[in-house]
């Protein structure tokens, strides 16, 4: 009877437990089912994107370097054809043979995984094939019945994944390119060096190829940090699938990095998700792997490390006096690089705020003027913009405060970086500084003064994000000596720059 007893409460107590199993996983499948599945959407248009920038960057890269190349071999040819025909024998072809690569590759080829690597890029494509092999976690139905993924749904999961696979394999191919540009500055480099009476023909096409490069390089690094900043919706989409074990267990097997390494079980589990594996982690897998050495495992792995510490670092010397760097790494070209080059048209814009005060005069009562300006940076911290300006009177003095319009101004103005934080400032303003009741007023062009202004600027450091852009500038206004009545020649601002 005793033992009946027990059988009846072990059968309950593995019931429950599998119900309470079951519970859970119909919870979390319940909250599956409401995925994000606008989220493959976004996907496949923000990588449509990409897919189309990168390419037509790379393919406008490729041409600037084949016509680079195809100078430097006419320049060549009038002093040695055979060796122009050497240096440069198959260059074109090759360059057009990657730009029809790079148009056409979709991905489906199969490659082995190198480069950077990306975790998010890496999650997200894993998740994608997960959902394409398993629909049925996002399943959806009524009264406990289930329906398969609508067909809405399923073409959107499909055109992202394969917009996203294209893209990845298009970064590699974007390595590919660099890799190959610079093996031929490399041969390039070693020729003028043995013939340096060519210096002065090949020499500056060259350094303009080393220069394209950098801009290359960091356009593509640019687009892989776009591919590697998840936004809100996709950390929500891959937080709930981190917490089905199908998916850690998919992604152990099927993931880049689990193609290399044996990942532990809690791999994009919702701790992992956003970082991947963690330095405790890593050390931990190390640990293991050595603890089957014994005492002298560790020192073994530690003489190992630091044997290939000093092999890589001899291999990065030599590839820095190559002037190859490999992956990302950048040429050594000339320090004035545009460091603006390389970004969109919007990207290059700054706007800016700013203030002063004038005192009050026989003429005119006190001003506080409010200047909105907007710039387009030039590079290396230089701008040039437009802007406009309101003035409002405040009286004649702490007895007499009368808040008026006194007028309003436009503005043309560039800054210089002169060194470290200073700036110089030049500009052209026209003014009008009379009080107005309406626009017809404004078009009386007598009214308006001019200024020319000239003086530094400071951009103040500070600690504060908020107010890091903050700008001092102390201005001469030249033309303030021609008006009547004469208007006050030192004028100084306190400005904020976004």
């Amino acid at each position: 009877m005793l033992k009946k007893s027990v059988f009846c409460v072990a059968a309950l107590l593995c019931l429950a437990v599998t119900a309470t199993h079951a519970q859970s996983t119909d919870s979390l499948t319940g909250k599956l089912a409401n995925f994000p599945s606008r989220l493959f959407g976004r996907i496949q248009s923000q990588t449509a994107s990409l897919n189309q920038q990168l390419t037509s960057q790379t393919q406008r890269y490729l041409a600037r370097m084949a016509r680079q190349e195809q100078r430097m071999q006419q320049k060549l040819s009038s002093v040695d054809s055979n060796a122009a025909k050497s240096l440069f024998a198959n260059s074109q072809q090759q360059y057009a043979a990657l730009g029809a690569q790079i148009k056409a590759d979709t991905g489906n080829r199969q490659t082995t995984f190198s480069g950077q690597y990306h975790p998010y890029a890496d999650t997200l494509q894993g998740a994608m094939a997960f959902l394409r092999q398993n629909p049925q976690v996002l399943a959806s139905g009524t009264a406990g019945k289930l329906s398969g993924l609508s067909p809405q749904v399923q073409a959107k999961l499909q055109a992202a994944s394969t917009q996203f696979q294209a893209l990845q394999a298009k970064m590699q191919d974007a390595d590919i390119v660099k890799a190959y540009v610079q093996s031929r500055q490399q041969q390039i480099s070693q020729y003028l060096a043995a013939h340096e009476n060519l210096v002065g023909a090949l020499g500056k096409p060259l350094a303009g190829m080393q220069q394209e490069q950098v801009y290359y390089a960091q356009r593509v690094q640019q687009y892989k940090a776009m591919l590697s900043d998840p936004s809100a919706l996709a950390q929500e989409a891959l937080s709930m699938l981190g917490r089905l074990p199908a998916f850690r267990s998919f992604m152990t097997n099927h993931s880049q990095l689990g193609s290399l390494f044996h990942l532990p079980g809690n791999y994009s589990s919702v701790q992992a998700v956003n970082g991947l594996q963690t330095k405790e982690q890593v050390a931990g897998l190390v640990k293991s792997q050595i603890s089957a050495g014994g005492a002298a495992g560790a020192s073994a792995m530690q003489a190992n490390l630091q044997s290939a510490q000093s092999a890589l670092d001899g291999y990065k010397d030599k590839l820095s006096k190559l002037g190859l760097g490999g992956g990302d790494a950048q040429l050594p070209v000339n320090p004035k690089t545009n460091d603006q080059h390389t970004k969109s048209f919007l990207g290059r814009l700054q706007y800016s705020f700013n203030f002063q005060t004038t005192h009050n005069s026989i003429y005119y009562p006190s001003l506080l003027t409010f200047g909105l300006g907007l710039g387009y940076k030039l590079g290396h911290s230089n701008v040039i913009g437009i802007g406009a300006s309101y003035e409002m009177g405040t009286g004649n003095g702490i007895n007499h405060i009368a808040i008026t319009g006194n007028g309003l101004g436009l503005r043309s103005f560039t800054t210089i970086k002169i060194k470290s934080s200073f700036s110089l400032y030049a500009g052209l303003e026209y003014n009008y500084t009379t009080p107005f009741t309406n626009y017809q007023q404004l078009k009386q062009l007598e009214y308006w003064t001019r200024s020319g202004l000239i003086g530094v600027q400071k951009t103040v450091s500070m600690k504060s994000n908020v107010f890091k852009q903050t700008t001092l500038a102390l201005l001469w206004d030249f033309l303030s000596y021609q008006q009547v009545p004469q208007t006050q020649p030192l004028i100084f601002r306190i400005g904020y720059n976004f």
